[in-house]
């Protein structure tokens, strides 16, 4: 009896440290619900800011090759350029306020304010083509210029504070308790999915400008309001040259360390052919289901309906991680996404088949990338995790430059056949499958789940 109050104090007086940092459990909870309210707005910018600019461009008469370009490839190629920038500079970074949230107190007015340039490029094109006259391109022509710009500035933004989001909560959320973290940062994602796509889909064609403006003042009070409540740590001083290294020696030395080792090089590959054997399906899911005759109202039911399925698979997919590693919940997804592949090529050619194979397809995706959240945290140096994760997302960008671009010429030309999108998912996942399986023998290598230590360069600071 004596034992069970002290039990009880002992629970409440718990600490949890991660650097500097320490917080009670209703630190903790505190910790928690900025960093989700941050989530919530993150997330309802990237689950339907995309879907809305395919619609508005397709409502201008885009081609599968420029909406290919814009949503997918362009965003890519500034990732490949911006991601390594911010990695190296914000990891050596020190300020009053911590190294990640001055980027992004000042990227996410821009987000906000380029959605909302965003929602009025109609307008904006029409303006352009009555202002310039017998100049003008064209009203259409007038519409992707300014569209263009606003998407450029827009992704600037979004990849800086994509990167250094998830660069912050590895700064602030304690080790033991990340996995249940990113479960609830899914369950958050998915949450704004499932609403999006099945109460606001099937309105998205005759309010679109209405919805992006509204996301937009989301994104800027929701994730500038975390940023001001989330406090960083201090980190200990970086030891730099006595002379600063200019851009090609910061280059080089950045390179040095994330690239050095053949580990890392197959770690990168992997991850980046797995995510981007989703993309064929993602970039044109919404085209393919119009070109079967699935409803646009249906379409938004049968994605929301897949990220029910991965909401209430998300906590246990996390604990699966926790458990058995990243890793291999990364294999098994991938063996579980290449038979659907090989069907969905052959058979999703009515909305029925069409219908099921998407939702499949959400689902599969949702195991991986659920189960695959916490593996930079597992894999990559803590000290320099923003560098290491930027380096991934350079590897990655090579491909998502490349992929969306190459699949929307090849539908062009193949009279928009979109099952061809499920064969270039398939041949990806298949040599995704085979670099992870080196990757795994190497992990092996280097102490496995008991002793892994990741290889570190040269004169890397420990």
């Amino acid at each position: 009896m004596t034992g069970r109050p002290e039990l009880e104090a002992k629970s409440k007086n718990r600490t949890w440290r991660v650097g500097t940092l320490s917080y009670s459990l209703l630190g903790l909870a505190l910790l928690f619900a900025w960093l989700l309210m941050g989530d919530f707005a993150w997330n309802a910018r990237e689950r339907a800011v995309t879907p809305l600019s395919q619609i508005m461009l397709k409502a201008q008469g885009a081609s599968d090759t420029l909406v290919g370009i814009l949503i997918g490839s362009l965003p890519a190629a500034l990732g490949m350029f911006l991601s390594p920038i911010i990695g190296y500079r914000s990891d050596r970074y020190r300020s009053r306020l911590g190294r990640r949230i001055p980027f992004l107190l000042v990227s996410t007015p821009i987000a906000a304010a380029s959605m909302a340039g965003l929602a009025f490029a109609p307008m904006a094109g029409a303006w352009m083509d009555s202002a310039l006259g017998r100049h003008s391109p064209g009203a259409g022509m007038c519409f992707l210029i300014f569209f263009a710009m606003c998407w450029l500035l827009f992704e600037v933004a979004a990849i800086t504070g994509n990167n250094l989001f998830i660069a912050l909560i590895n700064d602030v959320v304690p080790r033991e308790v990340l996995g249940r973290f990113f479960g609830l940062f899914r369950i958050i994602s998915l949450g704004v999915g499932i609403g999006f796509n099945f109460f606001l889909m099937g309105k998205a064609e005759d309010y679109t400008r209405e919805m992006i403006l509204g996301l937009a003042l989301i994104y800027g009070i929701g994730f500038g309001l975390m940023c001001l409540r989330v406090k960083e740590g201090e980190y200990p001083e970086v030891e730099e040259p006595t002379v600063r290294l200019g851009f090609f020696a910061a280059a080089r030395q950045y390179f040095r360390e994330c690239f050095h080792h053949p580990y890392y090089l197959w770690l990168f590959g992997a991850s980046a052919m797995a995510i981007t054997a989703f993309t064929p399906v993602n970039t044109f899911s919404l085209f393919y289901a119009k070109s079967v005759g699935l409803e646009l109202e249906y379409y938004g039911k049968a994605l929301a309906m897949g990220f029910v399925v991965s909401l209430i698979l998300s906590y246990p997919i996390g604990a699966l991680a926790d458990r058995i590693h990243p890793l291999r919940v990364a294999m098994g997804s991938l063996f579980l996404y290449l038979p659907l592949c090989i069907w969905g090529a052959w058979q999703a050619t009515t909305s029925g088949s069409y219908a099921f194979g998407f939702v499949a397809h959400v689902v599969i995706s949702g195991l991986y990338f659920t189960g695959t959240a916490s593996i930079g945290q597992r894999l990559f140096p803590k000290e320099r995790f923003a560098q290491f994760a930027s380096a991934a997302q350079l590897v990655l960008g090579s491909f998502t430059i490349t992929v969306p671009a190459v699949m929307g010429v090849v539908l062009d030309f193949n009279g928009r056949y979109y099952p061809l999108t499920f064969l270039a998912g398939g041949c990806l996942t298949l040599a995704a499958i085979f670099c992870f399986v080196v990757v795994i023998r190497k992990y092996q290598e280097l102490g496995g789940d008991s002793r892994y230590q990741p290889p570190l360069a040269e004169g890397f600071a420990k």
